[in-house]
């Protein structure tokens, strides 16, 4: 079945079967599709008695306010203020509209072997128009719509607009870059944090077993102590039953004779009464027996401030470090280990480059930062022949620069030195082999010390104005550990005031 269209363009009249219609829009301008008063493809179109179209709500914006119903283009007045909707030319917009899509997508496959050809004129594209940034045809090229605008050959703007989009491709390359490099550091630390975890887990386990079993081991020998002082009391009350016991059937005997010699006839009582008081002189009165003290068990000694007592003497089975080695500040080249207060080199591993990790190589930083007060640490560095300790400033961590933000003394290659990072490298005086080394900061006043711990001897003192949180440093490239010594451990007992 044919369809008959019958509709206004620019104020022309056309009669069009939908057969040739197709063949009619490609011959038209784009500008017969654009409404005169938005400049846009029609939408929703109406048409005026002088067969001027125009959008509905752009007829309807035109005419807000005003008396009469003119026409925008011939100013005719019209006698209808709801013109009657134009479907032809809505039916023919809507298909301008899908066939420039659809060529438009024909021209970005033209890489694929798909010729492009200008929608409106059918035509090769060989110009590109600098001012609306896309290809036309040379038709389009002297078309009112792209008067006075500026235009280059389709292979020059393709080279100049390439080299920009690559010029504009590489910072986004480099970014991608970055993100894919983050991405596998995050995978590496959700691979690292289930090590941390399972590695953590088997030492909690440890220090636990081995608490459980010093809890264990105290309560078997409280517990015989306890079985021992019970069969000891209950030896001695024993022996004292038996004797007395022995003492009783004694005096019973006795008391029995004598009862018999007093129920005999006097003749025989008298005949036998010598005899009966010597017996009973024979047996003497004893004291009354007397039950003496502590024959009870010592309730108090056995239970008594138990747990008190029980962590009193714990204190020797444990230790407290006042440095903690931070293994997350570690270098991959270190190990941690000993409940966290010795360190050593070791094979190189694989860890996560987060925020925590050293900056510097070979080195490890204390778990707490200090920036003010007293504080001091012991550090025992054994045979080891290349070492440093000290502090380091947090900005030197964070940023990676040493400018003023380190204070250590050294070993290296048989001899001691100390540095400081504004200042040069200064030989110390030290003559005999030193294996324990105390740490000593007064943050308030600026100093840092550190001296031989078995001889107590100075061997050197850095002073500076000490501003930024300071942690403990230690740099070592052997394997032989570098040990944070413990300190004692005391319990005391204060009375309330």
């Amino acid at each position: 079945m044919l369809l008959i269209v019958f509709v206004f363009l620019k104020g022309e009249a056309y009669t069009e079967t939908d057969a040739s219609f197709t063949g009619k829009m490609s011959l038209r301008s784009e500008e017969d599709f654009l409404c005169p008063v938005c400049h846009e493809v029609f939408k929703d179109p109406v048409v005026l008695s002088c067969s001027h179209s125009f959008c509905k709500d752009c007829l309807q914006k035109w005419w807000s306010g005003k008396k009469t119903y003119d026409c925008p283009c011939c100013k005719r007045r019209s006698s209808k203020s709801d013109p009657p909707r134009n479907l032809a030319l809505k039916n023919l917009c809507e298909a301008f509209v899908a066939e420039r899509s659809e060529r438009g997508d024909r021209g970005e496959r033209v890489s694929e072997g798909f010729e492009s050809l200008c929608s409106l004129h059918s035509e090769k594209l060989k110009i590109f128009c600098l001012d609306h940034q896309q290809p036309i045809c040379v038709i389009c090229r002297d078309s009112k719509m792209h008067s006075n605008h500026r235009f280059r050959p389709i292979d020059e703007a393709a080279q100049d607009l390439k080299e920009e989009l690559q010029k504009s491709l590489k910072p986004l390359k480099e970014k991608l870059q970055v993100f894919e490099d983050v991405k596998g550091n995050y995978d590496q630390i959700v691979k690292h944090i289930k090590v941390q975890a399972q590695s953590t887990e088997r030492e909690i386990k440890e220090q636990f077993k081995n608490l459980h079993q010093f809890l264990h081991d105290e309560e078997k020998v409280r517990i015989a102590n306890l079985k021992e002082d019970e069969v000891q009391k209950t030896k001695i009350m024993k022996e004292k039953i038996e004797s007395l016991s022995r003492e009783t059937a004694a005096l019973s005997s006795t008391i029995r004779a004598t009862e018999r010699e007093l129920k005999a006839e006097d003749i025989s009582f008298l005949q036998n009464y010598k005899a009966a008081v010597k017996k009973a002189q024979q047996h003497p009165l004893l004291q009354d027996p007397e039950l003496a003290s502590g024959v009870l068990i010592d309730v108090v000694k056995h239970l008594g401030n138990l747990t008190f007592n029980v962590w009193n003497k714990m204190k020797e089975k444990v230790f407290y470090s006042p440095v903690i080695l931070d293994p997350n500040t570690a270098d991959p080249e270190l190990v941690v280990f000993d409940n966290l207060s010795s360190v050593k080199s070791g094979e190189r591993k694989q860890l996560p480059k987060n925020p925590e990790r050293t900056k510097f190589s070979c080195s490890v930083l204390g778990s707490k930062g200090f920036n003010s007060g007293t504080h001091e640490w012991d550090v025992d560095v054994g045979n080891n022949k290349d070492w440093e300790l000290g502090v380091l400033s947090e900005y030197s961590q964070v940023s990676g620069r040493l400018q003023s933000g380190l204070w250590r003394i050294l070993f290296s290659n048989g001899k001691f030195s100390a540095f400081s990072s504004p200042d040069t490298e200064k030989d110390l005086a030290v003559k005999k082999e030193v294996r324990r080394i105390r740490v000593h900061l007064d943050f308030d006043r600026g100093k840092l010390s550190f001296s031989d711990l078995d001889t107590n001897t100075h061997m050197h003192t850095f002073t500076h104005s000490f501003s930024d949180t300071l942690f403990p440093y230690i740099y070592t490239e052997n394997p032989q550990p570098v040990k944070i010594l413990p300190v004692k451990v005391t319990v005391t007992v204060e009375k309330n005031t």
